[in-house]
């Protein structure tokens, strides 16, 4: 994937908040004066553009107090080890995930399963693109962390992890309560290139460790009070980050009748 940010791939939510667009996945950048902390990282392939998304808004990879994962899947955790090891950045997540960041397990969409379905429209194109941005890469973080305390995280913006498991044990959305934003990796999205759904939704099955209980999480993310809400994948979506769960809700219900 290109190392060029293109027009448009950092998407100023307020004066701390940045959404950034990568090769297939989205990253955020939460930046308190002189610290920050990087939320997600994509895909290992989308490692400049990740550097040059942080110097395009005045961070040096050296001052980031912490890397925030939602999951452990090579598209949000692609730079994290490097990070970890080129500045002793904090690696952190929900207890549940720190096993699957070590890679003692991996739960990812399997070569077979996505072969199946290459039939489908966008299944073979994104399969392609990942495949050549590290999607199956071996991606071990050394020293994966536990978040400290439950409750608000002592890092800039205040992030609140939200547990949000079924597309990974430890999924971990993050509510930003000071800019009304709810970053919330890949339990709620609002577009996949595997998708011709438009707007907020589920991930398609493939890709869930658990749909069921992915399904069921959608209840924790309605009740989030944000205005903004900042997918893994698809186009940020301004209006009510519950009213976006509970959308995404109707149509998976939809779909399962």
């Amino acid at each position: 994937m290109t190392s060029v940010l293109r027009t448009g791939d950092v998407v100023r939510i307020d004066e701390h908040v940045h959404a950034v667009r990568g090769g297939d996945t989205n990253w955020v950048i939460v930046k308190e004066g002189d610290s920050a902390v990087l939320i997600d990282t994509g895909y290992p392939g989308d490692r400049e553009r990740l550097l040059a998304s942080l110097a395009a808004v005045g961070v040096a990879p050296g001052a980031l107090a912490a890397v925030l994962v939602t999951h452990a899947h090579n598209d949000h955790l692609g730079s994290a080890e490097r990070l970890r090891a080129a500045h002793g950045t904090p690696v952190l997540m929900h207890e549940d995930e720190v096993p699957h960041a070590r890679r003692d397990f991996l739960h990812q969409v399997s070569v077979g399963q996505v072969l199946a379905r290459a039939w489908r429209p966008g299944v073979a194109p994104w399969a392609l693109r990942a495949l050549r941005a590290g999607g199956t890469a071996h991606l071990p973080v050394a020293d994966p962390r536990a978040f400290p305390a439950d409750g608000p995280l002592d890092l800039p913006g205040a992030p609140v992890p939200v547990h949000s498991p079924g597309h990974t044990r430890g999924h971990c959305a993050y509510l930003l309560p000071r800019s009304g934003v709810l970053v919330s990796g890949d339990a709620l999205v609002t577009g996949h290139p595997t998708s011709r759904t438009r707007g907020p939704q589920l991930l398609p099955g493939m890709f869930h460790a658990d749909r069921a209980r992915a399904r069921d999480s959608l209840a924790a993310l309605e009740a989030v009070d944000a205005d903004v809400l900042v997918p893994g994948h698809g186009p940020v979506h301004h209006g009510s980050a519950g009213d976006a769960a509970a959308m995404a809700r109707e149509r998976a219900d939809r779909r399962a009748r």
